[in-house]
């Protein structure tokens, strides 16, 4: 008899949350290598196509689908009760899964995705709501919050912390084999515009202020064909977006992206392609520009954190100034819109003293691109979160939120100040192109 596993995407508790292309990807990956071996019931709070959205028409997507979440004002909890912003809780009202739970239940197992590690709240509403309608159900981890801060996720009172990417402890649990050739289980979706794919795992570079190198054991491409048939799927069921999910979807391309951009075009498919992860410049040349344009890639991201060489060898060298500014020669001589080319910056790193933050935006907007500020968000095992004790008490995770520590490091005025000027200077790249 097939088990039957309740697959859950909780609600984010936050002071902002915005869907660019947001899917529980892992979720899904997992659900899908053991998808004849199980019966399924998934509950997405972030799902923008629930019908519970339906007449919510601040929450209708743009033309690439992205859009903003439902949500409610709730009180701030304590460690973030002196941040002068509203906070939120993004998702579905929390009714329709307690009703999703009594309808289906019961289930062998619960398996939920975490993310952010000061997103919690959010995993421990799904928890409590579990037990309490369907207590025979064992209740399983896994993702970023649970690899790391395993001791805090323990503290939820789950039955099982999946840590890292091996899933061996996972299969042995539940007793299943799986079959990591299959496609994830994107038929879950009775509705579905986006859809997420990765050509590879894990990143080759060592950035100071990241958890890759903390999940993944080094960079490894994925077989293309899986991943072409998932795309397939994909675009079966109606999906006209796709995003990448790669840390490092540039690097190597001449054995991983290119060919699969090539089987793209061979193959006839047509999906409108985003890059919401950093895209590294030091690889985007002239010839892989004008295929990924060819391919479909509409929207593209670009990791630049500073124009401080000094701060760009200390956080890792992952990219300098020179290498952003082909990088953007490279898509607008292909034919990309300079309005859908955006370029990030941190905001509230440890080090922002050296970080020339200021002449970075300037020297972004002399491109003719976008620049988006990316508040730094502490991440546990890194070497900028040991910088971090200062600011906050890291212990407690929701001193991880990316807006709150970014008011802790700067202040509110100077980060306020900032955004403000990210915002100015990128109503002028929409005058100039308009």
């Amino acid at each position: 008899m097939k088990s039957r596993i309740l697959l859950v995407n909780p609600p984010i508790y936050d002071f902002a949350a915005y869907d660019f292309w947001v899917k529980p990807y892992g979720l899904l990956s997992v659900a899908g290598y053991i998808s004849d071996q199980a019966e399924f019931f998934l509950f997405d709070y972030m799902d923008r196509q629930h019908p519970f959205m339906a007449g919510k028409k601040y929450c209708r997507g743009d033309r690439f689908n992205r859009g903003r979440f439902y949500h409610i004002n709730i009180d701030r909890p304590w460690p973030l009760s002196q941040i002068p912003r509203y906070y939120r809780r993004f998702g579905l009202d929390r009714n329709l899964f307690r009703k999703h739970i009594e309808e289906n239940c019961p289930f062998d197992f619960a398996l939920v995705q975490t993310v952010m590690t000061y997103w919690y709240p959010g995993v421990k509403e799904a928890i409590e709501d579990i037990r309490a309608i369907s207590p025979e159900t064992k209740i399983i981890l896994g993702g970023n919050y649970a690899t790391l801060c395993p001791q805090n996720a323990r503290g939820l009172q789950p039955d099982l912390v999946i840590s890292g990417n091996c899933l061996e402890t996972l299969w042995s649990y539940m007793n299943v084999t799986p079959d990591i050739t299959r496609p994830a289980l994107w038929q879950a979706y009775p509705d579905l515009k986006v859809g997420i794919t990765k050509l590879t795992d894990g990143c080759p570079f060592r950035c100071t202020y990241c958890c890759v190198p903390h999940i993944y054991k080094g960079f490894n491409p994925r077989p293309n064909g899986r991943a072409l048939d998932e795309i397939k799927l994909l675009a079966g069921i109606g999906a006209t977006d796709l995003a990448f999910y790669d840390d490092a979807l540039l690097f190597n391309s001449e054995s991983v992206l290119m060919p699969f951009l090539e089987e793209l075009l061979s193959n006839n498919i047509e999906l409108k392609l985003h890059c919401p992860n950093a895209l590294n410049a030091r690889f985007l040349t002239a010839e892989l520009a004008g295929l990924m344009i060819r391919a479909g890639f509409k929207t593209f991201y670009l990791g630049f954190e500073s124009v401080s060489s000094n701060w760009q060898k200390q956080t890792g060298g992952k990219v300098f100034s020179q290498e952003l500014a082909a990088a953007v020669k490279n898509l607008l001589a292909a034919g990309a819109d300079p309005r859908n080319i955006t370029a990030y910056q941190i905001l509230g790193h440890p080090d922002v003293d050296i970080q020339q933050l200021e002449q970075s935006m300037y020297f972004v907007n002399s491109l003719g691109i976008r620049g988006m500020l990316a508040d730094f968000s502490p991440v546990p095992g890194t070497v900028d979160y040991e910088k971090c004790g200062r600011y906050a008490d890291m212990n407690e995770p929701l001193n991880h939120n990316k807006t709150a520590f970014a008011i802790f490091r700067m202040g509110f005025d100077e980060s306020n100040r900032l955004k403000d000027l990210q915002r100015k200077l990128n109503r002028r790249i929409g005058k100039a192109t308009s």
